[in-house]
């Protein structure tokens, strides 16, 4: 094999590479009138960046070995917070405040993990169900929509609108999120530190890592994702219910291990995740085009979840092989 296709495979983001071109070339051919419509580019690239913003905060916790199965419902308690406060405290604060419940819970996350020894998957959970559970209590199951003239106001606008070669603003923050992680982690000392606990926590701790400090920040950071995540859904679309959010969890650990972010931890990168995100959304865009029952999506993801565990993880010996070689 030439050096620079050994390159290539060694590269976390290999595999969803290869296999977005390989779905992008089989739906072209296949659909090529819809494919290349502008409803669909503009139906994709929505979803893919409201996924695709939780999914980036997920991977942060999984390359730290850690993972947060509460995020859907914090998207849909922040979504609904955001309206909820809009009256009295106005757009402005209103979003502050419903992101600041969002580092809060990531905080609350971290403290329960690190502070009380209770595992994440347990923690986060337990949050799925309890936030969840509080939407219900506290809109007895109506929620609010923006009214008309808050709908049209800039700062509404400037997360819902489509400004973007007529596509929605959140491709363009969720674009500025992958740039921006994307540095932290492969620039930055705190990016270092986050590779170096999800490959060897007590040996990054041996050198110094401040390891709760780091997993804190990517708790709260992921919280934080999610939350904005549902504040730019409801910006674009007013109208929601209580059941916003529901699955995007699950949705978005698929997106980060499809785009090659390793369940152990220590192994991954922002733009896999990108790629995982835009790959599953337009496999549930096309195949909703072409007709197909909702379940076959459900067990498209279920496979090619499977799939690139199976393949990352052969990968990672490979490379773990060839070091001790």
């Amino acid at each position: 094999m030439p050096p620079g296709m050994r390159r290539f495979f060694k590269r976390t983001e290999a595999t969803i590479i290869i296999g977005t071109v390989l779905i992008f070339v089989i739906f072209a051919l296949v659909d090529t009138r819809g494919w290349f419509s502008f409803f669909t580019i503009r139906n994709i690239t929505r979803f893919t960046a409201i996924l695709g913003l939780v999914a980036i905060g997920q991977t942060l916790l999984i390359l730290v070995r850690e993972i947060d199965l509460s995020v859907g419902s914090v998207y849909g308690l922040v979504a609904i917070a955001f309206i909820s406060f809009e009256p009295a405290l106005g757009v402005q604060l209103s979003f502050v405040a419903a992101l600041l419940l969002a580092a809060a819970i990531g905080l609350l996350n971290a403290l329960l993990v690190l502070k009380g020894g209770l595992p994440s998957m347990i923690v986060t959970l337990g949050g799925l169900f309890f936030y969840r559970g509080v939407i219900y209590v506290t809109t007895e199951g109506a929620v609010r929509s923006f009214t008309k003239a808050t709908a049209q106001q800039w700062f509404v606008q400037l997360f819902g609108g489509n400004w973007l070669f007529r596509l929605e603003n959140g491709l363009g923050w969720f674009l500025l999120a992958v740039i921006f992680f994307t540095y932290i982690l492969f620039r930055t000392r705190y990016g270092n530190h986050l590779l170096a606990i999800g490959g060897h926590t007590l040996s990054a701790a041996s050198r110094g890592v401040k390891v709760e400090f780091v997993k804190t920040v990517a708790f709260v950071t992921c919280s934080v994702l999610a939350g904005f995540a549902g504040i730019i859904t409801v910006c674009d679309l007013p109208s929601t219910n209580v059941t916003i959010g529901t699955d995007v969890e699950l949705e978005a650990i698929a997106a980060a291990v499809v785009g090659g972010v390793l369940l152990t931890g220590g192994r991954g990168s922002i733009i896999g995740a990108a790629l995982g995100t835009f790959f599953l959304t337009a496999v549930r865009s096309e195949l909703i085009t072409l007709g197909a029952p909702p379940v076959w999506y459900m067990s498209f993801v279920g496979f090619v979840l499977v799939f690139a565990a199976v393949v990352n993880i052969s990968i990672q010996r490979r490379l773990v092989a060839g070091m001790t070689a």
